[in-house]
């Protein structure tokens, strides 16, 4: 009986150096987008390469319990957290959207230690939107 060798680069041996490296990243960016049913908080670095994300949905909420602050709070302290573990010290913070989570969402930032440099309400506002479908007949 011949004995088998082990293929090189199968996924069984393993992965060949980690798929998550650590880079140390002083400086990134934290988008929020809440709208009124989820919240989900990316951080990124300058460069817009995503570090960590998290949303109320990850964090365990389900239904309409997604829409809700705590929701919102819960979600930017479970993306931070893997961020400050990076070394990031600086942020930027762009809030997207009109839901409930937008305030709880930059409370927890503000309490994770992280120094701010802007807060920008980044909002899509349409200036007199798309034309409306034309009248139906009566």
């Amino acid at each position: 009986m011949a004995k088998t060798r082990p293929r090189v680069g199968s996924r069984k041996n393993g992965r060949i150096g980690s798929r998550k490296n650590t880079r140390r990243i002083p400086k990134g960016v934290i988008h929020v987008q809440a709208s009124f049913n989820n919240t989900i908080v990316t951080v990124t670095d300058v460069r817009g390469r995503v570090i960590s994300w998290s949303s109320a949905g990850t964090c365990g909420f389900r239904g309409t319990r997604r829409g809700t602050p705590f929701a919102a709070q819960s979600a930017a302290a479970n993306a931070i957290h893997t961020a400050v573990d990076q070394g990031m010290q600086r942020a930027e913070v762009m809030i997207k959207g009109p839901g409930l989570g937008r305030d709880a969402a930059l409370r927890a930032i503000r309490r994770s230690g992280i120094l701010l440099t802007f807060v920008r309400d980044v909002t899509r506002m349409p200036h007199n939107g798309c034309r409306p479908p034309k009248k139906r007949r009566v």
